[in-house]
């Protein structure tokens, strides 16, 4: 018994060192909170896996995505002091079936899906996650919708059979319509994809846009991981009724529009530069973690 006791007084002092120097190092705290926040993704990925064989025997499986997101995110708002606020439009997540689309800034914008993520959900995602250990799985039993972006018939298949299948189930359906992380210090949206609203027309279910704000004054995907309030407005759905694939273009013009716009407005009442400021000005961290251990 000498051997383990020996090895945990080594191991607990170790660990309480790193998490004292989070507390006053950013560049220590950014790299210790990117690879905390990846093992927590990767904890509840594993969990996520048992969800939808437990669901499944009580007719929830298109549950899965609702409960993960909001493990994931309440373990990860402690962690990392961060927090996620509805400011506007939460009533209109309960409407199904729909199409839910919010604009993708970096791997942080899975927090905001466990505030948003409604009851009955999936999520559309490219082809190749499908194979990501763990998280691919769970994804897959949770109902993922998988897109190959490369095949055109094989995207237009795969469209079909999810709108059959959310028209069957009552489910709503997120996507990400830019496709890939802006990772912008800017309110900027990159241009949207098609397939989406291919699909949205396709079932003529409405498109409830959903704009997470800037938040790169707390992680910029570099050397920045910090705690502090990320806001979030949904905004009213966009019907498609009576649109055909001539109206595509007309319909992403609209709905990026709409976005875009809002995304500005939160621009420009954000204290994101207070906040920044207040960061050059010192490395002491206030939140999550690395916050507790400045206060001890």
């Amino acid at each position: 018994m000498a051997g383990p006791n020996k090895a945990w007084w080594t191991i607990v002092p170790a660990w309480f060192a790193v998490l004292s120097t989070t507390a006053y190092s950013r560049q220590i705290r950014y790299y210790f909170n990117a690879v905390l926040y990846i093992l927590a993704l990767g904890l509840c990925s594993v969990v996520g896996v048992v969800f939808p064989l437990t669901f499944g025997l009580f007719g929830q499986r298109y549950n899965t995505n609702l409960a993960v997101a909001r493990s994931f995110y309440a373990l990860s708002s402690r962690l990392f002091g961060i927090t996620v606020k509805i400011v506007e439009g939460e009533q209109y997540l309960s409407q199904r079936p729909s199409i839910l689309m919010g604009n993708h800034q970096s791997f942080l914008d899975i927090l905001y899906l466990g505030v948003i993520m409604p009851q009955h959900s999936v999520i559309m995602a490219k082809k190749e996650l499908r194979w990501a250990p763990i998280l691919g799985q769970f994804m897959m039993l949770g109902g993922s919708v998988f897109i190959d972006r490369k095949s055109r018939e094989s995207a237009v298949r795969t469209m079909k059979e999810a709108g059959q299948t959310m028209r069957k189930n009552d489910l709503a359906l997120f996507a990400f319509p830019e496709g890939t992380r802006s990772h912008s210090d800017k309110p900027v949206l990159l241009p949207f994809k098609k397939g989406i609203f291919h699909l949205a027309i396709e079932t003529q279910l409405p498109i409830t846009p959903i704009v997470c704000e800037n938040y790169h004054h707390l992680y910029d995907s570099k050397s920045r991981f910090e705690g502090g309030e990320i806001r979030v407005a949904v905004l009213p759905p966009v019907s498609t009724q009576g649109l055909t694939m001539k109206d595509t273009d007309a319909l992403i013009k609209q709905v990026y529009d709409m976005m875009l716009a809002r995304l500005k407005q939160f621009g420009e009442d954000s204290n994101a530069d207070k906040v920044l400021a207040d960061y050059r000005l010192s490395q002491k961290s206030t939140h999550g973690l690395a916050g507790l251990m400045a206060r001890l």
